[in-house]
């Protein structure tokens, strides 16, 4: 025998000593391709039942288990979270489980009897009241807010609660010294005074004010744009150009949205120098470039600043509707739609103001204006007028699809005030 083939059978010899104890060190039956489990795994030498020396086999480091991956038939189904509710959503819901006579109910927002005010309630269903300078008359904040907590425990739907305290000569709670030690300036003298810093502060201490006593609505900021003391709205409003008066109506919208509390712009589209409609039809011949270029403008501001509700006014403004009021004409109301792009809700002036009674009778009235494209009638006569819209829907001169469309504004802006959870 060769010395090279002496040294070849040697060199297989020790090949076959060291697989048999490399194969030692794993369990028999375990077909896992040279994957050893965790419980065949050695960390001590083996020592090979051959007097040929063998080098030592390598110790191997633990390697913990993966469990199996799942097949598909049997993974876990995995727990489904259920989407958000949409307020849209909420609000078609509670829409579908209403009846008529609660839908018309909720589109109106009235004057407050109070003699009668929660057999009213539970009557017509109403969307909510206005309180008035004689509503605080010997009142105090307790009995205040004893009151309207009463009318919304009596309510299905939460009401809108609202008020005009505009500041100035319009100011229905801080006249009365148990409620304010002074009455709210008006926005000319806030401005004057502090800027808007401090008809910002103004704001924010109105909202807290009329929250506190239950009132989630105020019917403000005036957003009409008047320079000339001579106008009737002059003193209500900023007093200064449309400019001016649109950073003011942002201001007010802004920090009414942080308080929480409803706004109103008012009185679209503007008000001019028309005389008061209260004691009568205004007739605004103005040309349709200068609502472009002026009047708009606080409103669009108070649009984008995201204001809740855009109270419409009586007068006639013949560059838009030279048939009817503005609060009735259909034509008016595309505009605020169509070209501002307004999605809020649209209420009328109060069709009590002789501006409507002088033009129509006032079971008539809000069936016009619920037909123009108004969500909420502000009214006095509802007794009379409740009546008739629920008349107009039967005989089909009102649709049962616009009456849901208002209404479904109506409860998407009580979900945004936070009245309906």
């Amino acid at each position: 025998m060769t010395r090279k083939y002496k040294l070849y059978i040697l060199f297989l010899l020790t090949i076959t000593l060291f697989t048999g104890c490399a194969r030692l060190s794993v369990n028999p039956g375990d077909s896992s391709a040279g994957q050893p489990s965790k419980d065949t795994i050695s960390t001590e030498t083996s020592t090979p039942s051959s007097t040929a020396e063998v080098t030592k086999t390598p110790t191997v480091t633990a390697v913990p288990t993966l469990s199996p991956t799942p097949s598909p038939t049997s993974s876990p189904t995995p727990t489904e979270v259920p989407a958000a509710v949409t307020k849209e959503e909420k609000a078609a819901k509670i829409l579908s489980q209403m009846t008529l006579n609660e839908k018309v109910g909720q589109m109106f927002f009235v004057r407050c009897i109070k003699s009668q005010a929660l057999v009213d309630i539970e009557n017509y269903h109403l969307g909510g009241y206005i309180l008035f300078g004689d509503d605080f008359k010997d009142q105090t904040k307790s009995s205040i807010k004893s009151t309207l907590s009463a009318y919304q425990k009596e309510s299905k739907i939460p009401m809108l609660i609202g008020v005009d305290e505009e500041g100035g000569t319009v100011n229905r709670i801080s006249r009365n010294p148990a409620f304010r030690k002074y009455p709210f300036k008006s926005p000319q003298d806030l401005y004057k005074e502090g800027g808007f810093g401090l008809i910002t502060s103004d704001t924010k201490e109105k909202a807290q004010l009329l929250k506190s006593l239950g009132i989630n609505v105020n019917l403000a900021p005036v957003s009409d744009v008047s320079t000339d003391p001579k106008d009737f709205i002059y003193e209500r409003s900023f007093g200064k150009n449309a400019e001016k008066t649109s950073d003011y109506v942002k201001t007010v919208v802004n920090q009414m949205n942080k308080s929480g509390i409803g706004s109103t712009l008012k009185h679209f589209p503007g008000y001019g120098s028309n005389v008061d409609t209260h004691t009568g039809i205004a007739i605004d011949e103005r040309s349709y470039d200068t609502f472009l270029t002026s009047d708009f403008l606080p409103f669009i501001a108070g649009i984008k600043a995201g204001a809740g509700s855009i109270l419409v006014s009586h007068n006639i403004v013949t560059s838009m509707d030279k048939n009817h009021p503005a609060s009735l004409s259909p034509k008016v109301h595309q505009l605020l739609r169509d070209e501002l792009g307004f999605q809020g809700v649209i209420m009328t002036d109060d069709l009590s103001m002789d501006a409507i009674k002088d033009y129509t009778g006032d079971e008539e009235a809000a069936v016009l204006a619920i037909s123009a494209g108004n969500d909420l009638v502000v009214a006095t006569d509802y007794e009379v007028q409740i009546p008739a819209v629920l008349s107009a829907i039967k005989s089909g001169e009102l649709t049962k699809d616009r009456i849901d469309e208002a209404v479904t504004r109506i409860l998407l802006w009580k979900l945004d005030l936070g009245l309906i959870k």
